[in-house]
């Protein structure tokens, strides 16, 4: 029988089903990520802002991918890694903590769409508009981009916690191994009817205004190249798009994968390690695909460590 706690604020989290012969290794994986992911983030972030060569507008809306990374990684993996060492299966966690929990891992999903759309933005106005790139995208331009990206997502996100806070709770077990919107308001008796009306329009303005920019964009982008005969502009564009194409692919396909497994309560263990990889694997590859393969980038390593240059790795 569920057993029914009214509006308690200790809340049980489900941990990840892991063998304890496993655990340390599973552990180790998490904890070495965790820390890649920081270094790696923070210091291309740290060039770019150190560096007044790579004061570009193209890295100043790349540095806010780094941000989101390291935000939406240092408030679930911590938790996730003390857990699994102190041999938690079942960890409890506080009702405040689980929503600055759930709140941070949308900021980070929906963040991860819209920043890449205004850099989606910058290589538009870049390859198809060059002789006026400099008038548009000025340091204002770059601010109100990135104030719009970080805004909108805080707005959406913002709504759709406030709608599960409202609820009474009499359940206290996340069936999750961290705290997102969905685990939050199923603790709920009430009617939820609400909350997944607006998750779903939530999913699917975000969605389609995510992938019909890409689509337009880079549209525009191919007609552009196609009509040019310059083979030096078609050869950069093609760098640098593919680059922007590869990194939001990787979050597109993350943040599918633990949507269909949702579908499939028997693959609950899948849905929980894709959930955490939705946070790894794209914070871990940014730095590398985004960062380090950029001629620029590499240059100013170079300089940092007064070594022989650094040769892109694209």
């Amino acid at each position: 029988m569920e057993n029914y706690t009214y509006n308690s604020f200790t809340l049980q989290l489900e941990g990840l089903n892991v063998s304890k012969d496993s655990v340390y290794p599973v552990f180790l994986f998490f904890f070495f990520s965790y820390i890649f992911i920081i270094v790696m983030n923070a210091g291309i972030a740290l060039l770019v802002f150190t560096d007044k060569s790579l004061h570009q507008p193209m890295y100043l809306l790349f540095c806010n991918l780094p941000v989101n990374d390291i935000l939406g990684n240092s408030i679930m993996v911590p938790r996730l890694l003390s857990d699994m060492l102190l041999l938690r299966s079942e960890p409890l966690i506080s009702y405040y903590e689980c929503v600055v929990q759930a709140f941070t891992t949308h900021m980070f999903g929906t963040a991860a769409h819209t920043v890449l759309m205004i850099m989606a933005f910058d290589r538009y106005v870049a390859i198809c508009n060059p002789l006026r790139y400099a008038a548009i995208m000025t340091n204002r331009m770059v601010i109100k981009l990135t104030v719009s990206a970080w805004g909108v997502a805080l707005v959406l996100v913002g709504i759709l916690l406030g709608l599960t806070v409202r609820l009474n709770r009499c359940r206290t077990l996340i069936t999750n191994p961290y705290c997102d919107n969905a685990s939050l308001f199923k603790l709920s008796c009430e009617s939820v009817f609400i909350n997944n009306v607006y998750g779903l329009t939530f999913t699917v303005v975000l969605f389609t205004a995510s992938i019909g920019s890409m689509v337009l964009t880079y549209t525009k982008i191919t007609v552009v190249c196609l009509m040019s005969k310059n083979k030096s502009l078609n050869s950069k564009a093609l760098k640098t798009c593919s680059t922007h194409l590869v990194v939001y692919l990787i979050m597109l396909i993350s943040g599918y994968i633990v949507i269909i497994l949702h579908r499939f309560p028997q693959y609950s263990d899948y849905r929980k390690l894709s959930a955490i990889l939705f946070h790894i694997i794209p914070g871990s590859l940014n730095p590398i695909i985004y960062g380090v393969q950029s001629a620029e980038i590499c240059k100013s390593l170079s300089r940092l460590f007064r070594s022989k240059p650094v040769m892109p790795l694209f």
